[in-house]
């Protein structure tokens, strides 16, 4: 297929013994669950068979509404972390409509939380890239505070990196960075790097690790095997955001990494709506210094010469 077709719904796939529908412009392929989610499972350079993403179909765990199961790849959930409000098992109840470049993804009401989760998926049309525009509606009969909250599980053995501003010179009398801890992640960790301009988790099994500061700087990445993918956001930082004024997290566990990023916290009242865009490329990296990827993954795909795809 000639670069710059985008064919929507037209290839069935499975996904350990999950129904799927892919999408793609013959540079690179989008696979979502078709039966519950709205999920993103699949995410591969057209004629790969490799998965960008982490594959977790026997993860999961029991709530009061039933089984929640991971699967893997990219979820929407909702902030602040509640166990009744983000892990409400979706696999059933998906609604897809197809759109000239992409798909349309909405779940069901909520029992627990009266919201709608949706994903609208649109491909470039030549390029290793995506939007993906995340959103969270309110159908029930009460307001909520809440904020969208994008999850994108990934396969260990690479590097998360989630770029901070560097130190200026001059003294200045307010504080422009921060870096929060979860309670059961350990500064002596030695997967968790900080240096000036960058935090960065080296991804490899090991003890639970979290952590999540406010960048300012629009972008977050994972660079496994000599490929990137650079996901890309809008920050507002006169809002207020979650989990101690956070809008990037990534957690580092036995299993899996994941990339996160934070919509700010709205409260909504019934029959309204937040979302929260993100612009997701695919690109080559060459494996090195983590600064040096950063700095060159700093740059949209838009103002480099190739993309790995």
């Amino acid at each position: 297929m000639p670069p710059g077709d985008v064919v929507v719904g037209t290839t069935p796939g499975d996904f350990h013994g999950r129904p799927t529908t892919r999408i793609t412009n013959g540079v690179i392929q989008v696979e979502v669950v078709v039966a519950g989610g709205p999920r993103i499972v699949g995410l591969r350079c057209e004629g790969s068979p490799a998965n960008l993403l982490a594959e977790t179909p026997d993860l999961g765990w029991e709530t009061s509404l039933g089984r929640y199961e991971l699967l893997g790849g990219h979820r929407l959930w909702i902030a602040p972390e509640d166990p009744a409000m983000v892990a409400v098992p979706d696999s059933t109840g998906l609604t897809i409509e197809p759109l000239v470049d992409g798909l349309r993804l909405t779940g069901a009401i909520e029992l627990t939380t009266g919201c709608v989760r949706s994903m609208e998926i649109r491909l470039d049309p030549r390029l290793a890239a995506l939007t993906v525009l995340h959103q969270v509606d309110n159908c029930g009969p009460d307001a909520r505070e809440l904020a969208p909250w994008s999850i994108t599980q990934l396969p260990l053995g690479g590097l998360a990196l989630l770029p901070q501003r560097p130190a200026v010179a001059g003294h200045r009398t307010r504080p422009n960075r921060n870096l929060v801890l979860w309670p059961y992640t350990s500064w002596e960790d030695a997967r968790l790097q900080v240096s000036d301009g960058l935090v960065a988790v080296d991804a490899i099994p090991g003890a639970e690790l979290k952590v999540g500061f406010l960048d300012d700087l629009g972008w977050v990445a994972y660079v496994r095997g000599g490929t990137a993918l650079v996901r890309r956001f809008e920050p507002a930082p006169g809002l207020t955001y979650p989990d101690l004024g956070c809008n990037v997290e990534t957690y580092c566990g036995p299993r899996y990494v994941e990339l996160e990023i934070l919509g700010p916290l709205r409260v909504l009242r019934s029959g309204t709506s937040t979302t929260l865009l993100e612009h997701w490329e695919v690109r080559g990296v060459v494996d090195g210094e983590a600064r040096q990827m950063r700095d060159e993954l700093a740059r949209p795909t838009g103002q480099v010469a190739t993309t790995l795809c």
